[in-house]
């Protein structure tokens, strides 16, 4: 009578903690990385003609939200770069790629950070209205359309390569869809309403987002990246835990 009753809590005690592994072959690894490459190469174009548009649709405007933009801008195709040299050549394999692809992305949102922030502050203190623009306005619709698409696809190959620095990319061009929202408001605002204090405002939005992304970016040590080397075997939750927010 008690052999029913202890099967089903040996099956219990027995259960995996963690879903099973999912196998890639060497083959498939490196189809899923040409992907990633060719992802990161559209990001790239895409980022270089959202930062240049942004940097001079800001300073025409004096706005410093979307020159602020065109900076993140310019930091995200910096981060598409750092992910083709990542999967390219022998560096494909390599856990040290990814650890240093990283730190270099943080790096540079510590230096976007403070200049934005700073002349936030001062366009509040002084009462600076920016001009209506249009080109800002166009350019925010734009990458409202582009980033996500960019974004989603790139965070589910990465899970299939078990690699937090594609993933990290992916979820800032979700990102940047956010801050080309937070940009359309405060342009719109601005035409529509006079709403002035809404440019720097969106300025302060993005140097906080910024230090965030830098923060998240360094404190990836790693412990979160997959392990192709190791019989080409990724599991899902590699990219999904919360062991690089400690």
């Amino acid at each position: 009578m008690s052999a029913p009753v202890g099967l089903p809590m040996a099956s219990a005690v027995a259960a995996p903690a963690a879903p099973p592994a999912a196998a890639i072959t060497p083959e498939r690894y490196r189809e899923v990385a040409a992907r990633v490459r060719l992802l990161s190469w559209l990001s790239l174009a895409a980022m270089s003609v959202e930062g240049v548009v942004a940097m001079i649709a800001g300073i025409m405007a004096g706005s410093i939200a979307l020159v602020g933009f065109g900076l993140d801008s310019a930091i995200e195709g910096f981060a598409s770069v750092i992910i083709i040299w990542r999967f390219t050549g022998s560096r494909m394999l390599s856990s040290d790629a990814e650890h240093r692809a990283q730190k270099l992305v943080a790096i540079q949102f510590f230096l976007l950070a403070p200049y934005v922030a700073v002349e936030s502050v001062r366009a509040l203190a002084g009462g600076e209205h920016p001009q209506v623009s249009a080109l800002g306005m166009a350019l925010a619709v734009f990458s409202l359309i582009t980033m996500p698409l960019l974004g989603v696809a790139k965070q589910r190959l990465a899970e299939q390569l078990g690699s937090a620095a594609t993933k990290g990319e992916g979820r800032q061009n979700v990102l940047c869809a956010y801050l080309a929202g937070a940009l359309l408001l405060g342009l719109a605002g601005n035409a529509l309403a006079g709403a002035w204090w809404l440019d720097p405002l969106v300025g302060l939005a993005i140097a906080a987002v910024a230090i965030k992304e830098g923060v998240d970016a360094w404190r990836g040590d790693g412990c979160c990246v997959g392990s192709p080397l190791d019989g080409f075997t990724v599991t899902d939750a590699a990219c999904d835990d919360d062991c690089c927010s400690r």
